[in-house]
This record gives structure tokens, sequence and C-alpha cells, in this order.
């Protein structure tokens, strides 16, 4: 009754999302109808997911990445993903504050979900941001972060530890926080 009608956001979903996100009543409900179209099963595959993010990187290969992408934003590992986890990833990664883009980029370099990251998933993450960058770019950027592993080096380096130490959350975030750099390492703007 009342605001359950069918094709509806509910109404517990709705009230998680304005606690969990900066979005207004008015935005989830626009993002829904949005994602209703999208989506009609209410669901996005991986594959689904990876045609999305192609879009945005036409002239590169976003597969690798847009996966791990979808790994981290799965937060129930079902396979897919629904519009909980599409907004609460959408807020995180656009409108969230610092610490939590930050938690969310750890994540995503935690590829095999176990609570830390290590050097081996800091370069298979950072092999996936290299497929993201075209070409042209590839030849603009410093002598010690042109290639996937040096970038990987570099970025480990950042956290003092040795090639087969490991970083918990909350040693990525700090280290990340207290250096410009690294921030820098962990993303691909295109826009820049």
């Amino acid at each position: 009754m009342g605001n359950s009608k069918s094709g509806a956001v509910s109404k517990e979903i709705l009230e998680d999302l304005k606690l969990n996100t900066k979005f207004t009543e008015t935005e989830i409900v626009q993002w829904y109808e949005n994602f209703k179209r999208q989506c009609p099963t209410g669901r996005i595959s991986k594959e689904e997911f990876q045609s999305i993010y192609s879009k945005f990187f036409p002239e590169s290969d976003p597969n690798s990445y847009a996966q791990h992408v979808f790994r981290s934003f799965d937060t129930n590992d079902d396979g897919t993903l629904d519009f909980k986890e599409y907004i609460i990833a959408l807020h995180m990664t656009s409108t969230g504050k610092t610490n939590r883009k930050l938690e969310w980029a750890f994540s995503l370099f935690d590829v095999d979900k176990n609570g830390y990251i290590t050097k081996s998933e800091v370069t298979e993450i950072c092999t996936s941001i290299f497929k993201l960058i075209p070409k042209d770019e590839l030849e603009n950027l410093a002598e010690d972060e042109n290639t996937a592993e040096k970038r990987a080096n570099k970025l480990w380096s950042f956290f003092d530890k040795g090639d087969d130490d490991r970083v918990a959350e909350g040693e990525f975030v700090q280290g990340v926080m207290d250096n410009d750099e690294a921030l820098r390492l962990i993303q691909y703007d295109p826009a820049k």
C-alpha cells in the first residue's frame, strides 16, 4: 500500500540509502527509475557492467579493470549488482569522503578478498589500470612509472613493506592519505 507500489524503490532500501549516501530521496528515486529502465531484471551482470564500462574507455581495454571494479561492488558475492550495491558504489566513487573512497580502493586491490593486499595484487590492479590508458598517453608517463610493474613497485614502496609482506586496510588508507603521490598512483583519471 502507500509507497509499496510495484516498480518503485522499496521504503527500506530508500531509507537505507538516504542514511548511507549523500543522495536525496528525489535523486535516489530518479536513479532507481533509470536503473530499472536500463536493467529491467533489477540486476547488472558482470558482462553488462563490462559493456557499460567499455563505453567510457572506447580507445582502451577496460575489461580486466571492470571485472575488478565489479568484484569490489558486488558486496554479497552473488555475481550481480542490485540497485543498492550500485548506488552505494556510485556514492563511494563519486561523492563519498576520501576515507570511504580509499576503503573502496582497498577492496579493489584486495583481489582475493582476504582482508589484506599483497604486492602481486597491487601489480594485478596496476596492470588493469594500464590497460585503460590510451597508448599515446603512456609515452608521457614518468620513467619510474611508465609500466604497470614500475607503478606497482613505486606504490608498494610507500608502504615500506617487503615483496612477501601484506598491507591491512588501515595501513593502506593511512599510507595513501599520507602521500599525495600514492593517491595519484592508485587511479587513472582520463580527465587529466
